[in-house]
């Protein structure tokens, strides 16, 4: 029987790690904040009303030539869930898009990993729509998402309030139901995974940046371990079942999520599928730090992809310079994860 770790430990241990995420953004100064601050806060000083996206009328355009954003609200039997949805312009009612789902890590909101991961622009070149799904600090005072919590059932619930959005999203806005990929970055990739377990028939693809194998920690004791690489006995996943392709991002100086995390998460996903690891390659562009990739196949077919950047901290890979969690001299994180996730739609279609 393992030992009981008292409550004073893990409390301490766990506000060890959210100080080093705080000293992390606490780096990038001010000009970060009100970077964040003003793609939420209008200059009145007032919050936006949040207000559902409304679906175009049927045989007409988007409302103008613009991308449109929006804030909504999904109310469901798990709770209330606040969103942001960025739309690509020019969309009509006849088109149907892929969607990006994308999920933050603590102490960020939707607002911040949008602007650090910079999938919005990508979207408007590439015309996919992206989800923001927001956690609520009532829920966590970090804006952590709890996928650890999954003995009381508070992680589950997390998942199914997340999946109401995306049904609410895709009801009102042009999506393509065969082409939806989940991503997250730490606590978000974490939250990804137990998504994409949950209802793997709904994704295409699921990319974890710096996250947590399903079913490694059940508690805020064991996320601390294993968020420090002192738990590597993750529960073997569902067999029987079709998951959705992997793709694992991870840095190698990362001293929140250690690097030892990136590795199990693949492997996991692995030896669900059966699939072996190909020999590993390394690749550079220009300055960017370099990465090891390995891919793990089944039959003929990528079920598993680890990046691992060599010199990444805790942050975004190629993301936008002046924001917490953002490192723009690794290699683009977004490019990489529409690239896999555009495999995954083309094999399904």
């Amino acid at each position: 029987m393992s030992k009981r770790i008292s409550t004073s430990l893990w409390s301490n241990s766990f506000k060890s790690a959210l100080n080093k995420m705080v000293k992390v953004a606490s780096r990038t100064g001010a000009s970060a904040v009100k970077k964040t601050l003003a793609a939420v806060v209008p200059k009145t000083g007032k919050r936006k009303p949040a207000r559902l996206a409304k679906a175009a009328k049927p045989g007409t355009p988007a409302k103008s030539a613009k991308s449109v954003s929006s804030t909504g609200m999904t109310v469901g039997m798990a709770g209330l869930r606040r969103y942001y949805l960025y739309r690509p312009p020019g969309v009509r009612c006849t088109e149907r898009l892929p969607l990006m789902v994308m999920l933050h890590g603590c102490l960020q909101d939707a607002a911040a990993l949008a602007a650090s991961s910079k999938m919005n622009q990508l979207a408007a070149r590439k015309r996919f729509l992206v989800l923001y799904p927001e956690q609520d600090k009532l829920s966590n005072p970090q804006a952590c998402w709890n996928w650890y919590d999954t003995r009381s059932g508070r992680a589950q619930r997390e998942a199914k309030s997340i999946d109401a959005v995306i049904d609410q999203v895709c009801l009102l806005q042009p999506v393509d139901l065969q082409r939806i990929a989940v991503a997250g970055l730490s606590a978000g990739a974490s939250m990804a995974a137990l998504l994409a377990v949950s209802h793997p028939a709904r994704f295409r693809a699921l990319a974890m940046h710096s996250g947590i194998a399903t079913g490694l920690a059940h508690s805020s004791a064991t996320a601390i371990m294993a968020m420090r690489g002192r738990r590597l006995d993750a529960a073997p996943l569902p067999a029987g079942i079709k998951l959705p392709a992997l793709l694992v991002i991870q840095g190698s100086k990362d001293r929140v999520v250690f690097p030892v995390n990136g590795v199990l998460v693949a492997q996991q996903w692995a030896t669900q599928a059966g699939a072996k690891a190909s020999k590993p390659r390394t690749i550079q562009r220009g300055a960017r730090y370099p990465a090891t990739i390995t891919d793990y196949r089944a039959q003929g077919r990528v079920v598993a992809s680890l990046c691992e950047v060599i010199g990444l901290e805790h942050a975004w890979s190629g993301g936008a310079a002046g924001h917490a969690y953002s490192d723009p001299k690794g290699p683009d994180a977004s490019s990489m994860i529409w690239a896999f996730a555009s495999k995954q739609f083309a094999y399904s279609s």
